[in-house]
Parts: C-alpha cells; sequence; structure tokens
C-alpha cells in the first residue's frame, strides 16, 4: 500500500531539466504515502507512510534510462487509531518486526506528457514482490526558497490489491483495492 511513493519519485526525473545524470535524495520531511480503502461499506478508512528514504537519478537526455529507489519501515504507518495500527502489525496482516521494510525499485518509465510519466517498479511488500505502475505528475522544479539548491516535487497514483501481498484479511467486506496518494519532495544531492 505505502511503497507507492517510491515509484512517484522517478516521475520527478522523466520531466525535469537537468543536464545529464543527477541524484536527488527524498526530502523526508515533505514525502508522504497516504493510503485509503473501504471498510465494510460503511466508512473510508485513511493512513499514512511519512519519513521514508530514497533517491533518484535522473538523466535528462535519455529520462527513460532515469531510476528510482524508495524504502520505508513498516512500523511508520500512522492510522490515526493505535489498535488499528497494532492489528496492521500483527500476523492477521503484517506480522512484523522492528526492521522490516517496504521499498521500491523502478524498472522504467514511459513519459505520457509535458509533465506526466507512468513509472513501473518492484515493490516489495510483506516478503511479496510484485510490478506495479505509478501515474506521476511532476508538480515543480526549481530552486527551494529556503534551501538555496535544486529541489522538485511530484505526486503519483495507484491502486493496489492488498491479498496479491498476502494482506487480504477481511476481504472483500474490508476493501481488497487500496488507493495510494504519493506527494514527495526530493532536493538536489550534494
Amino acid at each position: 500500500m505505502k511503497s507507492t511513493l517510491l515509484a512517484a519519485a522517478l516521475a520527478v526525473s522523466a520531466t525535469t531539466a537537468f543536464a545529464g545524470a543527477e541524484k536527488y535524495v527524498l526530502d523526508s520531511s515533505h514525502s508522504q504515502v497516504l493510503f485509503s480503502y473501504n471498510h465494510l461499506g460503511f466508512s473510508t478508512t485513511h493512513g499514512m507512510f511519512s519519513g521514508f528514504e530514497g533517491e533518484i537519478m535522473f538523466d535528462q537526455e535519455n529520462p527513460a534510462a532515469s531510476s528510482v529507489t524508495v524504502s520505508m519501515p513498516v512500523v511508520e504507518m500512522i492510522t490515526g487509531w493505535k489498535p488499528r495500527e497494532d492489528h496492521f502489525m500483527s500476523e492477521d496482516f503484517f506480522g512484523v518486526t522492528e526492521g522490516e521494510m517496504v521499498t521500491f525499485t523502478s524498472t522504467s518509465i514511459e513519459v505520457t506528457g509535458e509533465n506526466t510519466a507512468n513509472i513501473t517498479g518492484d515493490l516489495t511488500m510483506n516478503g511479496v514482490t510484485k510490478s506495479v505502475v505509478l501515474d506521476a505528475k511532476l508538480n515543480q522544479v526549481g530552486e527551494h526558497p529556503m534551501a538555496g539548491k535544486p529541489w522538485a516535487g511530484f505526486d503519483a497514483t495507484t491502486t493496489l490489491v492488498r491479498s496479491e501481498f498476502d494482506l487480504g484479511q477481511f476481504a472483500p467486506f474490508v476493501s481488497d483495492e487500496v488507493e495510494l496518494q504519493i506527494s514527495v519532495e526530493a532536493q538536489k544531492a550534494d
């Protein structure tokens, strides 16, 4: 659910205007993956992952040759209710240990417009790796007014089927499809 944010980082590389391959690192304080799912038809439940790490290698001459890698600790999931978070960490779902990570590694980029791209990559979550596609949009590239260095921001969306990651407990009553909204900022590495 949460690793989609990782793929969004690659969208920046597909549309920014820098010469040669340049490394960007995610701004952990301004990057989030929001997820939502239907609960028994009564409500839409939301959660978030934040504070994750990743990098983007961007090749202006050949955006399709760019890449992104992202990782986030499963235990950093926030749902707004501690008993729900504890349940997600239990054997019913992740059965998580302290160091378990969700990772995304891009495998290809298809530029679809001036500021858009489909980013395909391998998402590993709960010990399962599946290919996912992020519908990504570059929001802005330019000098950060406070940091004084090149910065990029973008959004992305995708839908995951949680049972494909062995997280299908209570489906179909609790929706198997999980919507992801990703918003990421990345700064040029020194």
